[in-house]
């Protein structure tokens, strides 16, 4: 016997997600405002805010199997794994694969009161039906008290390739770092919109970040006139709720063919991070001394070209170095909550 769970009850935590489409039949976690989609960019950013990046569901349990009920999500177009991880005690348990499948299924899981979370697919939608856990089990809610960490960014942050949903480099580094993490990556869609500042701005953060430039590059989206102002207009929108949180901006890693070409408006990797080096000084000069610059190359630079299959989006080993270095050299260094 089984005991089975509504999506929306209070006892599961969704932890990650902005908001929620709630029908009859299943709850869907979205990365941007679910009752406010008509107010940004009606392409991709919408379908890529859809995938849950870095959202967890979590509670306490005594229970010694997670199962979900779900609807079913096509292969991934590119063939990479789409699944779902699940975390004991902040100790990895293993994925299931979701390609085509309606549930999924741990069992055998350690006796007694744990805390367990699944970590969900990046790249796929996930609706769910249903949460069964074992007949008589005990469940509460998890409060991740842990600091809260905002990043933004483009597919680089959103991590299609990074092997499941929990080896991202945001999970990673949050995970390295124990930081409760929203993730704002969208897969080709990071171009400073200023209503993606103004979601930022209204959520709770301890420590905020965003990695800028490649899909701005790559789309000519912003030019030598705009780049550097559009990064000030973002970081002042989210300033107006949160004006001394420890704030970095990270700038491309490393792309060969981009660093030195121009794009269609006369952009080179190079040019856009002297540009966002630049911006974050002035805003630095008129005093903003929680606001920081990283240059992308800090977490990945020419020497793991190789871990850049396509010569633009890490693989599974790139994005764990990536993660690495965001703990060590950003998060180590600019992440500290006051006294």
């Amino acid at each position: 016997m089984t005991q089975q769970l509504r999506p929306n009850d209070a006892r599961l935590g969704w932890h990650g997600a902005i908001s929620f489409d709630d029908t009859d039949d299943w709850r869907m976690p979205w990365r941007l405002p679910y009752d406010e989609l008509a107010l940004f960019p009606a392409d991709a950013l919408r379908e890529r805010a859809a995938m849950p990046a870095g959202v967890r569901l979590a509670f306490h349990s005594d229970t010694e199997i997670v199962a979900g009920n779900v609807v079913p999500q096509p292969a991934d177009p590119e063939g990479e794994y789409i699944g779902i991880d699940l975390y004991c005690d902040g100790k990895f348990v293993g994925s299931r694969e979701m390609v085509e499948q309606a549930e999924f299924r741990f069992d055998g899981l350690t006796v007694g009161d744990k805390l367990l979370e699944l970590w969900l697919p990046q790249h796929a939608e996930f609706k769910l039906r249903s949460l069964t856990i074992s007949d008589g089990a005990s469940i509460r809610p998890y409060d991740d008290t842990r600091p809260k960490w905002v990043t933004y960014g483009s597919s680089i942050t959103h991590c299609r390739a990074a092997g499941s949903p929990s080896n991202t480099w945001p999970a990673f580094a949050a995970r390295e770092r124990g930081l409760n993490l929203t993730c704002l990556g969208y897969g080709g869609n990071c171009h400073l919109e200023p209503m993606v500042a103004r979601m930022m701005r209204d959520l709770p953060a301890d420590f905020l970040s965003m990695k800028v430039g490649i899909n701005i590059y790559g789309s000519d989206s912003l030019s030598p006139r705009t780049f550097q102002s559009a990064i000030i207009g973002f970081v002042q929108i989210v300033r107006e709720k949160h004006p001394d949180t420890p704030f970095v901006v990270i700038s491309s890693i490393y792309s060969p063919g981009r660093e030195d070409t121009l794009n269609g408006v006369g952009f080179t990797l190079d040019d856009m991070r002297e540009e966002a080096a630049a911006a974050v000084s002035a805003m630095q000069g008129r005093g903003d001394r929680n606001l920081h610059y990283v240059s992308g190359l800090e977490l990945f630079n020419a020497d793991l070209a190789h871990l850049l299959p396509d010569d633009l989006h890490p693989n599974a080993k790139g994005y764990k170095i990536m993660g690495q270095n965001f703990a060590d050299k950003v998060a180590a260094k600019y992440f500290s909550l006051p006294a």
